[in-house]
């Protein structure tokens, strides 16, 4: 016999929070690569041009690291909620790179842009948001805006109602119908 669940308990919660830290993590090491610019720090006048080039190529190698570092955290990341059969919450799904585990930072590692191909853009529920990744070359399609379909039994369930009630109705018609005619 197992313990029994405590209300307000989390189950695997140090799973979560590991989840969490890597999460938080590889958004730290994208976001300090995309800030490491070489030309930032004010410099001496007296610099030479063999120095400035060999600071570039070092800030260039240390974006280069924090890219492959924060890759390496979302692996290991889906990784764990594999093993686990733990689900990512959907925002967190939709910042990572399902191909190359890139975390798709706007402007930096990914490009985003809204389409429409319905009938000349003229259906507005058709928008598609499209993140393209510079790494892979990946893309991924996001509906925006589009509600979110019914699950099928609750679907069907309400299929059967709106049949039932306008069976309902043609039928309360008809009877006032024949009463009219009635004379009642």
């Amino acid at each position: 016999m197992g313990k029994s669940k405590e209300p307000g308990t989390i189950l695997n919660r140090s799973i979560y929070s590991r989840i969490s830290y890597l999460y938080q993590a590889a958004a730290y090491l994208g976001t300090l690569s995309q800030h490491t610019d070489p030309n930032s720090d004010t410099q001496n006048p007296e610099t030479t041009g063999s120095k400035a080039a060999l600071e570039g190529k070092q800030a260039s190698r240390m974006r280069h690291a924090n890219q492959v570092l924060s890759r390496r955290l979302v692996t290991d990341l889906r990784a764990t909620s594999h093993k686990s059969q733990i689900r990512i919450s959907p925002a967190m799904k939709q910042s990572i790179c399902k191909y190359c585990d890139t975390l798709l930072i706007e402007g930096e590692t990914s490009s985003s842009a809204v389409e429409n191909k319905s009938k000349g853009g003229k259906k507005p529920w058709a928008d598609v948001l499209v993140v393209k990744c510079h790494t892979c070359q990946g893309v991924k399609r996001f509906h925006v805006q589009a509600p979110r379909q019914k699950r099928r039994p609750i679907r069907e369930k309400e299929s059967n109602r709106r049949h039932e009630k306008g069976l309902n109705e043609q039928h309360g018609k008809e009877t006032q119908g024949v009463a009219a005619v009635m004379g009642v």
